[in-house]
C-alpha cells in the first residue's frame, strides 16, 4: 500500500517528467514514454491524473506559475546577478521551450497559454510601473500584449529557422536565443529607436481626428450631393 505522501511524490515526479517530455517531444509524446522518463509504470499516470488531458491541464498550470516565480525573481534581482546567470538553467530553458510549443501548437489550449501570459504580463508591467522601473503606457494591456507576442514570436520565429536545433538542448536553445536577442532588446527598450517624436504625436493627432470627427452618414451625403446637383 502507498501513503498519500508516496501519492503526492509520485504525482509531482510523474507532473514534472510530463513538463519535460511535452518540452522536448511535443505534446504528442505518449503517456508511456512520460512514465518511463519518471521511472514509473504507465498505469501509475492513469491512477494520478486519470486522462493525458488533465496531465496536460496540470503541466499547463505548473509550467505558468514556475515561470511567474521565474519572473518576480528576475525582476527583484539586480541586472548585474541576473546576467551572470545567463544562459539561461535547464530548468528556464524547458519552462520556455514548453510555452513556445503550447503557443505554436495553436488550438484552445495554445491561445489559453497565450493569454494567461498577458494577463500575469499586466500585472507584472503595474508592478513595474509603481516601482519605477519602466514608463507607464497610454494603453497597458495592448503594451503587454504586444510585447508577449513580440517576445514569444521571435523564439518561434528562431526556432524555426533552425528546425535542426534539438530543443531537449533546454539550455543551448535559450543561449542561442539570449547570445542574438538580448542586446537589441535591451537597447531598443532602454533607448528607443526612433530619434524624435515625429511617429508617435502624428499618430495620436490622426487617431484623435478619427473619434471626434466621424464621417457623415451615408444618406446625407447622397441627400447632399443629390442637391448640389440640381
Amino acid at each position: 500500500m502507498s501513503t498519500a505522501q508516496d501519492d503526492l511524490t509520485g504525482r509531482a515526479r510523474l507532473r514534472d517528467a510530463a513538463i519535460e517530455g511535452f518540452a522536448a517531444q511535443g505534446f504528442d509524446e505518449s503517456l508511456r514514454a512520460i512514465a518511463a522518463r519518471a521511472g514509473v509504470s504507465a498505469g501509475l499516470v492513469r491512477h494520478h491524473f486519470g486522462s493525458k488531458e488533465n496531465l496536460r491541464a496540470e503541466c499547463d498550470a505548473t509550467v505558468l506559475e514556475r515561470y511567474r516565480k521565474l519572473k518576480v525573481d528576475s525582476i527583484n534581482a539586480e541586472p548585474s546577478v541576473m546576467f551572470s546567470q545567463l544562459p539561461s538553467s535547464r530548468e528556464g530553458g524547458i519552462l520556455m521551450v514548453y510555452i513556445l510549443r503550447s503557443v505554436r501548437d495553436g488550438g484552445a489550449a495554445g491561445r489559453a497559454f497565450l493569454e494567461n501570459l498577458v494577463a500575469e504580463g499586466i500585472e507584472f508591467s503595474a508592478d513595474a510601473v509603481a516601482r519605477g522601473l519602466v514608463v507607464p503606457s497610454r494603453n497597458e494591456e495592448a503594451r503587454v500584449r504586444h510585447l508577449v507576442r513580440q517576445s514569444v514570436g521571435a523564439l518561434i520565429v528562431q526556432l524555426g529557422m533552425w528546425p535542426d536545433l534539438a530543443l531537449d538542448d533546454f539550455e543551448g536553445v535559450m543561449e542561442r536565443f539570449y547570445a542574438e536577442s538580448m542586446l537589441p532588446t535591451l537597447e531598443l527598450y532602454t533607448e528607443g529607436l526612433f530619434a524624435d517624436r515625429t511617429y508617435l504625436d502624428q499618430y495620436l493627432a490622426f487617431v484623435a481626428g478619427t473619434e471626434t470627427t466621424p464621417a457623415a452618414p451615408a444618406e446625407e451625403t447622397s441627400s447632399h450631393h443629390g442637391k448640389s446637383k440640381e
